[in-house]
């Protein structure tokens, strides 16, 4: 008997969602190989627990939140960050990448990252981050304010 995830077989979850998958990880980690674990037991605890959903908006979201959790736990049992030069060179734009605002995320801080990723990039609501994240909605709403003055400051502008 085949599984169903939202109307979707595995491969077609796997393949609707890895680029919010591994957009999420490497927001998080700023590894690739890292991120390339993370990615895969996100997507071994979908086969294994296969969790009913009610839309794929709510896989979707558990699905990022298991991301998300998964990168904590990977960082928490390493104890291990990315060294200071390395995260520079990731997060210095070339002239190509300019307009693209994912370099100046990559230098915010993860606990402001995560919340501007989630609502800019995966267009989440504050309510819908908070319950992503585990994190009261107020706190949310700060991380975003004080997460959009720190990018402002690193992309361009006075920081106002």
């Amino acid at each position: 008997m085949s599984r169903s995830y939202a109307g979707l077989t595995y491969e077609e979850a796997v393949r609707a969602y890895a680029q919010n998958v591994t957009s999420a990880c490497m927001m998080r980690l700023q590894n690739w190989a890292d991120a390339e674990d993370c990615f895969q037991n996100t997507f071994l605890k979908l086969y294994r627990l296969s969790p009913e959903f009610n839309d794929r908006e709510h896989l979707k979201a558990w699905l990022l939140r298991v991301a998300i959790n998964e990168c904590k736990n990977l960082l928490r049992t390493r104890s291990r960050n990315l060294p200071l030069d390395s995260a520079e060179k990731l997060a210095s734009p070339s002239k190509e990448d300019e307009s693209d605002i994912s370099w100046a995320l990559m230098r915010l801080e993860p606990k402001f990252r995560e919340v501007v990723y989630l609502h800019y990039c995966e267009q989440y609501k504050v309510a819908e981050i908070a319950d992503i994240l585990s994190l009261n909605e107020n706190t949310v709403k700060t991380l975003l304010h004080r997460g959009r003055k720190r990018l402002k400051s690193i992309y361009g502008g006075d920081g106002r």
